[in-house]
């Protein structure tokens, strides 16, 4: 079906942006463009301030650099006179902006989380670093209940436990559901590289089993939950424990997954129909691998690529949610097919008209916020 005119609206915005941006890189180096036309001028005056309320579409903010984000970057503290700020990196500059639009999503199109109790844990990972999570307890918990962990995304490289984004969906999943829901907070790429981040997932998934009495969390309803990269992790932890200690996991819920960084499938007519060319959105989504990975080669192993896997059999049930324009959305298929070949219980459900990152928009989208309530309804199942 069409785009919605929630994102249609939002993609002529960041064109008008990016046109902009183009212009004033050509201005900067052909002087004597400053002659061309004043509506050009005013184009370049007016898309800054108009992309600040309407982010990218199509490719999510994870798949693509932040220029526009850095824009809406909170000022940096002043240093202190007697120890100066090293200047910050390429990719620390990456990140900051990142969370600054992660922040300024929550509040034009996001709904705040409910004021849940959190704890805090630091996990060790043998021969890797250790990993933070953060466990939200739902209200009113009369006895052991169910749990979940959860992945978020971000392409590897950026993302975390504390995006407002991801902290708020936690909270609302956490109060609606009754489960207990456990954010893992992993290593970003390239500082640290595959297989830390699945390493890092199976050490807190094994530390939530073990101390599940005390979490106050039932060892026999917990369920693994991951967007996107995070998908990907949530994946290849099913599989890590089918392979090692076999732990009971009674679910897991993988939103717009990656599930194959060869890119094999991926649905580059999503990206077409958003306006974004092929070739522009293979570089970024190869670019993915080469971040995540020491040796691109290995994203034909099956901790890399699960829908690669050999097999798929024995794996917890599944539910997977894709968005109609996102070049992800034939990788969520595919993997529910495949599980279902291997005699696993797998759905698959693609929402029409949206793209990658809906979820976000709970604030300010009917579809995303029936997005929420179907994942809901799968945490209660646990």
């Amino acid at each position: 079906m069409p785009l919605d005119p929630f994102f249609a609206e939002r993609l002529r915005v960041h064109r008008r942006y990016l046109v902009g941006q183009a212009w004033t890189k050509l201005r900067a180096r052909l002087p004597g463009a400053a002659s061309v036309g004043s509506s050009r001028s005013e184009l370049r005056r007016s898309a800054p301030a108009e992309a600040a309320a309407a982010p990218r579409v199509g490719v999510s903010p994870e798949f693509r650099t932040t220029d526009a984000a850095a824009a809406a970057t909170d000022a940096p503290p002043a240093p202190k006179r007697d120890a100066p700020a090293a200047p910050l990196t390429p990719r620390q500059h990456h990140r900051r902006a990142a969370l600054a639009w992660d922040r300024q999503e929550q509040r034009a199109v996001g709904l705040p989380g409910p004021a849940l109790r959190t704890v805090e844990h630091e996990v060790p990972v043998d021969g890797f670093p250790s990993v933070r999570i953060r466990v939200y307890l739902p209200d009113e918990r009369s006895g052991p209940s169910p749990a979940c962990l959860v992945f978020g995304g971000g392409a590897f490289r950026i993302g975390g436990i504390d995006y407002p984004t991801v902290d708020a969906a936690c909270r609302r999943r956490a109060a609606a559901s009754g489960v207990t829901m456990i954010a893992v907070d992993y290593a970003l790429a390239p500082e640290h590289r595959h297989p830390t981040q699945i390493e890092q997932a199976y050490a807190a998934w094994e530390w939530v089993h073990a101390h599940a009495v005390d979490l106050g969390v039932d060892p026999h309803r917990i369920g693994v939950s991951g967007t996107s990269a995070g998908g990907n992790i949530a994946a290849v932890l099913t599989l890590m424990n089918r392979d090692r200690a076999q732990l009971p996991i009674r679910l897991q819920i993988l939103e717009v997954p990656v599930t194959d960084l060869t890119w094999r499938w991926i649905d580059l007519r999503a990206t077409w129909a958003l306006g974004i060319p092929a070739l522009l959105a293979l570089r970024e989504l190869r670019s993915v691998a080469r971040t995540y990975l020491h040796n691109p080669a290995r994203a034909r192993q099956s901790y890399v690529s699960p829908l690669r896997a050999p097999s798929l059999a024995h794996l917890p049930p599944a539910v997977i949610f894709t968005a109609e324009y996102d070049p992800l959305r034939r990788q969520g298929a595919a993997y529910a097919a495949a599980l279902r070949r291997a005699g696993v219980s797998a759905s698959a459900v693609r929402y029409l008209g949206v793209t990658h990152d809906t979820p976000v928009f709970v604030g300010a989208l009917a579809s995303a916020r029936r997005w929420e309530d179907d994942v809901v309804t799968a945490l209660r199942s646990l």
